[in-house]
C-alpha cells in the first residue's frame, strides 16, 4: 500500500496532463465562473470607463529670439525653426511635471469637484495629486517627441485638458525665460541710459566751451599764432592784445576740451556697442514665442480606452485557473500525506 500511495504522489505530481483531466470539471467550473464574474464586474457600473486623449509634440530650439534674428554670429542651432534635441525634450518634461502646470490645471478645471474628492478631507491635496498623476502623463517617445496624456470620464474634457496643458507649456516657459531675460535687459538699460547721460553731460560742456571760443584747439592755436606773428610783424598792438586774450582762453580751456572730446568718442564708441547688447535685451525681455512643434492636437475619444474589458477577463481567468490548481495540488499533497501517515501508523 505504501508503495501505491508513493507512486500516486509522483504520479500526481509530473504528470500536469492527466493532473488536469482527472480535475478538469473543478477546473472548468472555476474557469466558467471566472469569465462570468470578471465580465460582470468590469461592467460599467462597477469600473467606470475612461477615455483617453494625447497630444504629441516636439520641443522647438532654446536660443534666444536676439541671438537668432537680430545676431550676426548666430549659427543652425540658433535658428528658431529648427527642432530641439534630447535635452530640450526633458526640459519640457520637468516643466510639464512641475506644481507651475499642475495647479493651473487644477484650478483652471476645478479638478477637486471633478474628480469628486471631499473638500473637507484632512487629506484633500494628497488625493487630489494622486488623481491627477493617475490621470494625467508624460512620456517622451523613441523620437525624441514629448506626448501628453489625459485621462477623463467625459472625452471632451480629456482632450480640452490635453490642449490646454500644452498651451500652459509655452506660457509657463516663457515666464521663466522672461524673468531672466528681464532682469538681464534692465542692468543693460541702466547701463545704457548711465552712459547716454554722460555723453549729453560731455556734450553740453562741448557747447559752453564753444560759446568761449573753444572749439578745435589744434586748428585753433596754430591760426591764432600765425595771426600773432602777422600782428607783431606789423606791429598792430590792438591786435595783438585780442590774439592774446583768445589765447590765453585756448590755453586755460583747450586741455579740458581735448580731453572732453577723447572721452566723448571712446563713450560714442561705447554707447554704439550697448545699443546693439540693448536691442537684443529688450527683443527677449519682450517675446513670447512658441516652445514646441505640435504634430498631433489632443481629440474628443470615440471609444473609451480603459478599463480593456477582454484583457481583464483573460488575466482574472488565468489567475483563478492558475489558483485553482495550486490549491488543488495542495490538498492533494495533504491528502497523500495523511494516507501515508495513517499508513505507518497501521504497519506499527
Amino acid at each position: 500500500m505504501f508503495n501505491e500511495i508513493k507512486r500516486d504522489e509522483e504520479f500526481d505530481s509530473s504528470n500536469l496532463v492527466i493532473f488536469l483531466y482527472k480535475w478538469r470539471k473543478p477546473l472548468f467550473i472555476v474557469l466558467l465562473a471566472a469569465v462570468v464574474f470578471s465580465w460582470f464586474f468590469s461592467l460599467p457600473v462597477f469600473i467606470t470607463p475612461k477615455y483617453k486623449s494625447t497630444v504629441i509634440l516636439f520641443p522647438a530650439s532654446s536660443s534666444s529670439v536676439s541671438k537668432a534674428i537680430l545676431s550676426e554670429n548666430g549659427g543652425i542651432k540658433d535658428d528658431l525653426t529648427s527642432f530641439g534635441e534630447s535635452e530640450q525634450a526633458e526640459q519640457l518634461l520637468q516643466i510639464l511635471n512641475s506644481n507651475k502646470i499642475r495647479d493651473k490645471v487644477i484650478r483652471q478645471f476645478n479638478l477637486m469637484e471633478h474628480y469628486g474628492i471631499d473638500s473637507t478631507s484632512h487629506y484633500k491635496i494628497s488625493q487630489l495629486y494622486k488623481e491627477y498623476e493617475k490621470n494625467i502623463s508624460f512620456r517622451s517617445t523613441e523620437y525624441l517627441a514629448v506626448e501628453i496624456s489625459v485621462y477623463d470620464e467625459d472625452p471632451q474634457m480629456a482632450a480640452v485638458i490635453a490642449n490646454t496643458i500644452s498651451d500652459l507649456l509655452d506660457s509657463t516657459k516663457n515666464d521663466m525665460q522672461r524673468q531672466r531675460s528681464v532682469a538681464g535687459f534692465k542692468i543693460v538699460e541702466a547701463e545704457y541710459n548711465e552712459l547716454d547721460q554722460e555723453i549729453k553731460t560731455i556734450v553740453d560742456s562741448l557747447v559752453t566751451l564753444g560759446g568761449l571760443g573753444v572749439n578745435d584747439v589744434e586748428y585753433q592755436s596754430q591760426v591764432l599764432n600765425q595771426q600773432m606773428a602777422i600782428s607783431i610783424m606789423n606791429g598792430n598792438k590792438t591786435a595783438q592784445a585780442a590774439l592774446q586774450k583768445k589765447l590765453d582762453i585756448l590755453g586755460k580751456y583747450g586741455g579740458i576740451y581735448m580731453m572732453l572730446k577723447n572721452s566723448l568718442e571712446f563713450k560714442t564708441e561705447q554707447l554704439t556697442l550697448l545699443q546693439a547688447k540693448y536691442k537684443e535685451a529688450r527683443v527677449d525681455a519682450q517675446s513670447n514665442l512658441p516652445q514646441k512643434f505640435i504634430v498631433s492636437d489632443a481629440y474628443k475619444a470615440e471609444r473609451k480606452s480603459y478599463p480593456i474589458r477582454w484583457l481583464i477577463i483573460v488575466v482574472s481567468t488565468l489567475s483563478a485557473l492558475f489558483l485553482a490548481i495550486i490549491v488543488i495540488m495542495v490538498m492533494e499533497k495533504i491528502t497523500n500525506y495523511n494516507s501515508h501517515k495513517k499508513f505507518k501508523l497501521e504497519q506499527s
